[in-house]
């Protein structure tokens, strides 16, 4: 496994664990608040570093489990091609991006204060650069067991988090995280590579 794939299984794992050892103390300042939440209504207050700690901290064993698969399944091919100090950078700005989405959609809906966590941001960053850098290799959905072509997935799985995400049908899950971790690795990796919105229009040269 590459070493920054599995110091990131390695963060979350301790994150999860101090959660478990320390209690609502480590939710209360590390995971993400909504700035300014209610008044009187008792939230912990939005901190800048919560934008970065949420995405090492879960709300159960599954949750942390199955995001540390995927984050393993999709990450070693994604950081063999990046490099490890590009790869530290887009996983860190989808998590980043995913925070800021959550936030946004929070302030427009008016919701009451409540605690974000995991690190689906930065996993769903990874499977949208996954499905970029390798478009035709065939992934298998877990349920239903459907073999694809990983762009395919990606779409599949953007596509279901809109929908989810605009209709409410999955409460206490935070969809427009998701597709601001895809946004953010979606800009980041087109403007690494001078593609749309980036491009000058000019030839690239060759090397």
């Amino acid at each position: 496994m590459p070493p920054v794939t599995q110091a990131l299984i390695g963060l979350n794992v301790i994150g999860f664990a101090l959660q478990n050892m320390l209690g609502p103390v480590v939710i209360a300042y590390f995971a993400l608040w909504t700035p300014g939440g209610m008044p009187g209504s008792g939230a912990p207050d939005f901190q800048i570093w919560q934008l970065l700690t949420y995405g090492f901290l879960h709300g159960s064993f599954m949750h942390l489990a199955f995001n540390m698969l995927a984050l393993w399944m999709f990450g070693r091919d994604v950081e063999k091609v990046l490099g490890s100090k590009r790869y530290v950078h887009y996983y860190l700005a989808c998590v980043l991006t995913a925070a800021a989405a959550q936030l946004l959609v929070s302030q427009i809906t008016n919701s009451p204060p409540y605690p974000t966590v995991g690190a689906s941001g930065g996993v769903f960053g990874l499977l949208l650069a996954f499905g970029m850098l390798f478009p035709r290799r065939v992934v298998m959905l877990i349920f239903p067991p459907i073999p694809m072509p990983a762009r395919i997935f990606v779409i599949v799985y953007g596509v279901i988090e809109l929908v989810l995400g605009v209709t409410g049908t999955q409460s206490g899950v935070a969809h427009f995280a998701h597709l601001g971790g895809i946004a953010g690795g979606f800009f980041l990796l087109q403007y690494w590579r001078g593609g749309w919105p980036f491009s000058s229009g000019a030839p690239r040269p060759r090397r």
